[in-house]
């Protein structure tokens, strides 16, 4: 197979077949978007839209697309001298063309738009685009920290890779909603595709909710009426509505979608078992890293929203220590007597360090780059240290 063709390890993820991949997964009759919610709910709409979860997917744009397309930095070669990969822009959209030297007179080549753009930009950005009505990954992908592109995850530095599908499992994570209609697994109804994570993702479907607030004045409707509202799940019911993505990838039970919030997420989706003795990887396993967490174990209220509004946007580590201090007095910290006060905002510095993952890989002409991603085992670190 030349390598124009070569297909990525581990190519299939999570394949299940078209008796798990299932016909229609949410449905959209009960699903209303984000502007109905926010026609009462504006302002908490409204940062909601400027968080990494709101902009996990996207429609491509200038804006939307952190890769440069200008000459200079429209370029990512590889370790193969012959492989080069442009990214250009035009009247027609955004493309990836890879360009393959097969003599010294000829050249073979393959050009694809960018149709969705996967990730905020935080860590990085992916780009997927349609065949027809199957989703494909892009073999070149942005990371932020370089502010240029690199081989997308898992893919071979010096191959062209276009042939990575996009699986149910993947879209669960990163939208809202979707109609999968195997054979093959990638398949999808194109129009059904609702990019980002919406509100409905963690608060159920909201159609009947609206229809109820449009038709009964708001003092005679009785509080969350036909709506979840995570907080007043149980513990363990809120933990599953972040679990769902951050969790890991874990083995689908069901079709992908199926979860609504407030159910139990081990009928939806197997996960593997805590072993406290192995190192779990930072990147989407924040749910069973922070369960491992002394400050969870001996809490009996302590969920991800103890920390985290997800209605807005959290860039400041300084913020959460206030958290922290809930429980804990500064002047007990251990280095306390060294740097003083001035740690006072520094708990997530040292107690959930940035820490490279092994899950996410990329290399670039034959450097080998990962992202730190937060480790959220909350626990004394002693090869982290303060200055």
């Amino acid at each position: 197979m030349p390598p124009f063709l070569e297909r990525s390890p581990g190519r299939n993820l999570l394949a299940l077949g078209a008796a798990l991949s299932g016909t229609l997964t949410a449905s959209a009759a009960t699903l209303v978007g984000d502007s109905a919610c926010g026609s009462c709910h504006r302002e908490k709409v409204h940062t909601f839209h400027q968080t990494a979860h709101a902009m996990t997917s996207s429609l491509p744009s200038a804006e939307t697309i952190h890769g440069k397309f200008s000459p200079g930095s429209d370029t990512l070669r590889t370790i193969n001298p012959n492989l080069v990969f442009v990214m250009e822009s035009n009247d027609k959209g955004f493309f990836q063309t890879a360009h393959m030297k097969t003599s010294a007179t000829e050249e073979l080549s393959r050009s694809e738009r960018i149709d969705i753009v996967v990730g905020s930009g935080r860590k990085g950005q992916t780009y997927l685009f349609w065949d027809g009505d199957q989703l494909f990954q892009l073999p070149v992908s942005y990371w932020t920290d370089m502010d240029g592109w690199v081989n997308s995850p898992g893919y071979i530095d010096g191959a062209a890779d276009f042939e990575r599908p996009i699986v149910p499992r993947c879209l669960e994570c990163h939208s809202s909603s979707f109609e999968n209609q195997p054979p093959p697994e990638n398949r999808y109804r194109r129009a059904s595709l609702a990019l980002g994570v919406s509100c409905e993702k963690c608060h159920g479907p909201g159609s009947d909710h609206v229809a109820q607030m449009r038709s009964t004045p708001p003092s005679k409707v009785p509080a969350g009426f036909a709506i979840v509202n995570p907080s007043r799940l149980s513990r363990a019911r809120q933990l599953d509505v972040c679990a769902v993505c951050h969790n890991g990838a874990g083995e689908p039970l069901a079709a992908a979608l199926s979860f609504a919030p407030g159910d139990d997420l081990s009928r939806y989706i197997a996960f593997s078992r805590w072993d406290p003795k192995a190192r779990v990887d930072v990147h989407a396993r924040q749910v069973p890293l922070l369960e491992a967490s002394r400050c969870f174990r001996f809490s009996k209220t302590m969920t991800c929203t103890t920390c985290h509004d997800v209605h807005t946007p959290q860039r400041d580590t300084a913020s959460f220590a206030s958290h922290c201090m809930a429980c804990h007095q500064v002047e007990s910290c251990r280095i306390f007597p060294k740097l003083g006060h001035a740690i006072d905002t520094r708990c997530v510095d040292c107690h959930m360090p940035l820490q490279e993952t092994g899950k996410i890989v990329s290399r670039v002409d034959g450097t080998t780059v990962r992202p730190r991603v937060r480790n959220h085992r909350i626990a004394i670190y002693p090869d982290v240290v303060l200055h």
